[in-house]
């Protein structure tokens, strides 16, 4: 049962209907309804009603949607009207069955009772006001605000009851609560839930990853060695001499340019796979790179291995723990450490270059060293595809997950749903969305007419035979 005080609280968060109810409208008279999905209980509503209720998924506060409720109805609506619906609702037993049905779900790995934190986990305040909790041993993240951190610290210390009564949260919001902390693995006798994996299909071909090794040890021991380079006298004389380096280059793009058309003219293409090479060279120090910056900034780099992305192999590392980096500079800095490295592989081939006899193998490979490292600048830099420049504009703008909140943000538009994002960030997130799905189209549209040409041409009967085969496969009922 909920209390007249505790859902007026601020804290007090609308229960999630979905999992018993289903929110529609009458076909005939087009008025909101909200119906039980096992029998045939149907509840009318008033359009108001039925909009206050798109909101009770768990998510938001009672007076967040009062707030939302106000903007869009203003004084149709009283000061009250939430709390007053969700009295209605837990006198026509709405509200009473889906936190009975809360109450009977427990965490699958935890027992709700006896609940506390692994020791490993920590927490980091973001400047933003919210709390990031990060579980050393498994590497993973749960972002909460601050009620949500008040809470996590009570467990173990009073009981569950105890701890709903004290943060005014139902037993099923604090249920819930606790099923996202044994998801992530933050509760003692917790591991983290693996997403199941599916059959496999021919686009899982275009992007997927071979974890080789944890290098965390090993950076740790070398770390030291490499701290020269996180130096100010070092940064700046880095600069410096990217500077010089890019007005040399400018001034000789002339001759680079032509000595690229002699080699590829003269070679027959026989120096495209030493360029390949090197350009793996160059990626692969890059990401060395990331991973020696994110050390120095205390973060854990728990894997390294190869990224193939539609079958073309290059080296990756896994810098999630960046996530807890509070500082807005170090997070940019540990994506851009990776260009940094390039642009500075560029300089020194750049250097040999000029230095070198023309014709001789060095002043050949020096050239293809540079074309290789401006090559990956130019693909890393690229903020429409999730590579370096991706990340650089998230922790650039602060807009996390960028592309996925520019994609919801259409068709929160075009549906007259509430944007709840600062005015900067929907501007940004307006001209992301279209941007990135005009490039998607683009590349994947080329790459699959020059895919399916080739393969019309050269072995439609094997490429048949496969696709039938995989068809048989996916469609045949697993056990």
């Amino acid at each position: 049962m909920i209390s007249s005080g505790s859902v007026s609280s601020p804290k007090y968060f609308c229960p999630d209907l979905r999992r018993e109810w289903k929110l529609g409208k009458s076909k005939v008279s087009q008025q909101y309804v909200l119906r039980k999905r096992e029998g045939q209980r149907t509840l009318p509503l008033s359009e108001i009603e039925g909009f206050v209720l798109q909101y009770f998924t768990g998510s938001y506060s009672v007076k967040r949607v009062q707030r939302l409720c106000e903007q869009k109805f203003g004084e149709k609506i009283s000061s009250n009207f939430v709390v007053d619906l969700l009295a209605k609702l837990e006198k026509l037993g709405v509200v009473g069955e889906v936190e009975d049905q809360g109450e009977q779900v427990s965490c699958k790995n935890a027992n709700p009772h006896q609940s506390s934190l692994k020791p490993e986990v920590q927490w980091f305040f973001h400047p933003d006001g919210h709390w990031i909790m990060r579980n050393g041993s498994d590497l993973t993240f749960l972002q909460v605000n601050g009620v949500g951190k008040a809470v996590t610290d009570d467990l173990g210390k009073i009981s569950l009851n105890e701890i709903a009564v004290k943060h005014s949260l139902s037993s099923g919001e604090l249920q819930q609560h606790l099923k996202l902390l044994a998801a992530t693995g933050m509760l003692v006798g917790t591991k983290p839930q693996k997403a199941k994996k599916g059959k496999f299909t021919p686009f899982d071909l275009l992007f997927f990853l071979w974890p080789l090794f944890n290098p965390d040890t090993w950076l740790s021991r070398h770390l030291g060695k490499v701290q020269w380079l996180f130096t100010p006298i070092f940064a700046w004389g880095l600069l410096a001499l990217l500077a010089y380096s890019a007005v040399v280059g400018l001034s000789q793009k002339e001759a680079i340019a032509v000595f690229g058309m002699k080699l590829w003219q003269g070679s027959g293409g026989s120096f495209i796979l030493p360029f390949i090479i090197l350009s793996l060279l160059v990626v692969s120090l890059h990401e060395l790179a990331h991973a020696f910056t994110l050390k120095h900034y205390g973060g854990i780099v728990p894997e390294m291995g190869v990224i193939f992305m539609c079958l073309f192999p290059a080296a990756y590392t896994d810098t999630t723990d960046s996530y807890c980096l509070v500082k807005r500079r170090q997070r940019v800095l540990v994506v851009a450490a990776g260009v940094l490295c390039q642009l500075t592989i560029a300089t020194f081939a750049l250097g040999v270059w000029n230095l070198t006899v023309p014709g001789s193998w060095l002043y050949t490979g020096s050239y293809l060293l540079l074309m290789a490292a401006l090559f990956t600048v130019a693909v890393n830099l690229n903020p429409l595809a999730k590579f370096d420049g991706y990340y650089l504009a998230v922790a650039a703008t602060g807009i996390n997950n960028l592309r996925s909140r520019s994609f919801l943000f259409y068709p929160k538009l075009l549906t007259g749903q509430p944007i709840e994002e600062k005015p900067r960030d929907a501007a940004i997130l307006a001209l992301y969305a279209p941007l990135s799905l005009t490039y998607l189209w683009l590349v994947f549209g080329f790459l699959f007419s020059r895919l399916g040409d080739w393969i019309l041409t050269n072995i439609p009967f094997l490429s048949l035979t496969l696709l039938v085969l995989w068809g048989i496969y996916y469609f045949f009922p697993a056990e």
